[in-house]
């Protein structure tokens, strides 16, 4: 494990959360493993990547170990990532949110999953940090992906699972190579609905290439994700929801309902019904938001649904293309360690996979 070093990669869009992404910056700059390099890559916003550069300048008091990077791809935090995997200098990869801080052994934990050589990529627990100081009485927890949490039904421990979550997740560099990069046209890209399942869509194609590849989430490697207080409102939960099974279409179309859809299968028929129990036996006993929550879980099913039947029907006919290749690895200088790719300020033209995504009415 001492041999390991990791790049994390910090995709970031607006200058609204320019205190979040400094506290990022500083919660990885403070792990107990340190990061090799962190890179920040911003997703086409001139101003502010002329403001990150400015302080993060090399030999600046705040610069040593940071790279500010442009998304040299389309917009949207898929090509974000995929830059900030080309122009990596290390063989493991770590992604965090730039609304989010990593406790101190988040690295540490992270590092560990990798003892064994067919692990290809492992993930961590990601806990909410309520604006309001408390989660609201009606969110359910079995809905917490919603805000990109860790949801109630996930298994607990170091567990083997089908995909880990974006925002807190890592993968060795060859798990790029044989796979390519996560695909636009699925996630989020600024201007659009709040699509997700990006991760979703690269970990069954990385097991599709790699059947032999082993995905852990190890919910010791611990974040925290701030929830604005606009998110704490049942009108983004019913956006987020609907935005889901429109995401979800479009991985089932990529990889196959069977892979795509095998792990909501157990959460619709087994965690989602003990979750409205539990919630009406909350009601019954007075205990406040019993009530909401269960018909919160009602409602997030049936607007994922509706989002899943749209967003199916549309693509029917037109397919799901992708192109060939893996994130191309930057050359190496002569005085670069064995397995570390040049700096660089510009990240090569990404080769990632990209998915068409239909046409959705606003």
């Amino acid at each position: 494990m001492n041999g390991r070093q990791f790049s994390v990669v910090i995709c970031v869009y607006t200058e609204e959360r320019w205190e979040d992404i400094l506290a990022a910056v500083d919660s990885v700059r403070n792990q107990s493993r340190p990061a090799r390099e962190i890179l920040l890559v911003v997703d086409h916003n001139e101003r502010l990547l002329a403001r990150l550069t400015q302080r993060f300048t090399d030999g600046s008091v705040h610069g040593e170990g940071v790279r500010v990077l442009a998304n040299a791809g389309p917009r949207g935090l898929s090509a974000g990532r995929n830059t900030g995997i080309a122009a990596s200098r290390t063989e493991f990869v770590a992604f965090l949110d730039d609304d989010a801080v990593a406790e101190r052994d988040w690295l540490l934990h992270l590092a560990s999953g990798y003892d064994d050589p067919h692990v290809m990529a492992v993930g961590g627990r990601t806990l909410p940090a309520w604006a309001s100081g408390r989660r609201p009485d009606w969110f359910p927890e079995e809905f917490d992906w919603v805000v990109g949490c860790t949801y109630r039904g996930l298994p607990r421990g170091r567990v083997r699972v089908r995909n880990v979550l974006g925002g807190n997740a890592s993968f060795r560099r060859a798990a790029f190579d044989a796979a390519g990069g996560f695909a636009t046209g699925i996630g989020r890209d600024g201007d659009r609905r709040p699509l997700g399942c990006e991760e979703t869509e690269l970990c069954i194609r990385l097991s599709q290439v790699l059947p032999d590849a082993v995905l852990l989430i190890d919910d010791r490697a611990v974040i925290h994700h701030k929830v604005p207080a606009a998110r704490e409102r049942f009108g983004y939960f019913r956006t987020r929801t609907y935005a889901e099974g429109l995401s979800k279409a479009l991985v089932s179309r990529s990889v196959g309902a069977g892979k795509g859809l095998e792990a909501e299968r157990r959460y619709t028929t087994r965690v989602l019904p003990a979750g409205v129990v539990r919630g009406l036996r909350d009601a019954l006993l007075g205990r406040p938001g019993g009530a909401g929550r269960a018909g919160a879980i009602v409602a997030g099913v049936a607007m994922a649904a509706a989002g899943y039947v749209r967003a199916a029907v549309r693509a029917r006919g037109g397919g799901v293309t992708f192109s060939s290749g893996p994130i191309p690895r930057l050359p190496e200088p002569a005085d670069a360690a064995p397995g570390e790719a040049a700096p660089t300020e510009t990240a090569t033209a990404q080769t990632a996979p990209e998915v068409a995504a239909p046409e959705v009415a606003a």
